[in-house]
């Protein structure tokens, strides 16, 4: 998953940098309300990490711009205080979930898990699976009935959001975000280059999963019929 995090604690939000890159996220970090808005208004995030007490703008106005413009990012607040009225009026902002500092790692990434999965997103477990192929998180290898084949680090990500997504279309603008980076200057024929090798190790394991292009908007995949 790709991850906000708006945190004016310079310290405490590398900490949590560190711990989502560890578990397989990319991460890119904020460390206050107007730029964490900015950042966050681009739509490029799968969950937004947003602390309460922020300099320039608080969480909770963050969060409620973010709502009045459309944004639905699953967000979870994270606030020092432990009184019912902060949270109260952060799920009432528009929050889906929060957390109170100093927190435990494994509950942190539990909840960021919970809300990828509301949002749809590649999520972090032990495999994913479309047919009779399957990608594991934790090896980088393709693999179809006995088969398999280990994935670089950038077709990983690529193969990744396409078998989350399954036979949803994966838009280009997207894929190009989420896997070189939002100010990165990769172009479409770069990502295309990925493909392109994702298919021939697809080839190579003999799988039937085919990624198929949808002209002018992005990648989706489809199972070929047995016998075809």
């Amino acid at each position: 998953m790709k991850i906000l995090v708006v945190e004016d604690e310079v310290r405490l939000a590398e900490a949590l940098q560190q711990i989502l890159v560890k578990n397989r996220h990319a991460a890119d970090l904020e460390h206050n309300g107007v730029s964490g808005l900015d950042q966050a208004l681009t739509g490029l995030y799968d969950v937004i990490i947003l602390d309460i007490m922020l300099p320039k703008m608080n969480g909770i106005e963050v969060l409620r711009q973010l709502r009045k413009a459309g944004i639905a990012t699953p967000v979870l607040l994270l606030t020092a205080r432990d009184e019912a009225s902060d949270k109260v009026s952060g799920l009432d902002s528009g929050a889906d979930d929060y957390l109170t500092k100093p927190f435990n790692t494994e509950e942190l990434l539990a909840r960021v898990r919970a809300l990828g999965r509301r949002r749809g997103a590649p999520i972090a477990d032990d495999q994913l699976k479309f047919g009779d192929t399957t990608l594991d998180l934790s090896t980088y290898e393709l693999a179809c009935h006995d088969k398999s084949v280990r994935l670089g680090m950038k077709e990983f990500q690529i193969m990744e959001i396409f078998m989350a997504n399954g036979s949803r279309i994966a838009g280009k603008e997207d894929l190009l975000s989420k896997v070189w980076g939002y100010d990165s200057e990769a172009e479409y024929n770069n990502l295309e280059v990925y493909v392109s090798f994702l298919r021939k190790k697809l080839a190579h394991i003999h799988s039937p999963v085919v990624i198929r292009t949808v002209r002018g908007v992005g990648y989706a995949l489809s199972q070929e019929e047995s016998g075809t």
